[in-house]
């Protein structure tokens, strides 16, 4: 068993397209991560991740604050308590509401399920 407080990961910039977002990689294969990686991302206001898309589904759970998770033909509200998931192929972006922001659990497939 292995347990890790969020504050002692340091945070990332969201690089490659995205506007005001960091990632902190909380577990991955350096905590014993198998099969799933989580991830904590916070975007501040008026911030967006990259609109992008890749071959396995995701899924995401908001923490705090208000935003959209946009898609090519789509843009679905989001708050606190909303839970979702973003299939594999699908391009997409996250991005928060003008004056808040967001901060959510994002959960992938680790390197070795790929």
């Amino acid at each position: 068993m292995n347990v890790i407080n969020y504050h002692a990961v340091p945070e990332q910039k969201v690089e490659d397209g995205g506007k005001n977002a960091t990632i902190r990689w909380i577990l991955t294969e350096n905590e014993g991560a198998d099969h799933f990686y989580m991830r904590i991302i916070e975007i501040a206001p008026r911030g967006y991740t990259p609109h992008h898309a890749h071959s396995w589904e995701h899924e995401f759970y908001i923490l705090e604050g208000e935003g959209k998770l946009v898609g090519d033909d789509v843009s679905i509200p989001l708050g606190v308590g909303d839970a979702g998931i973003v299939p594999a192929g699908e391009k997409h972006h996250f991005e928060s509401t003008p004056g808040t922001s967001l901060k959510f659990i994002c959960l992938i497939p680790s390197r070795k399920c790929l």
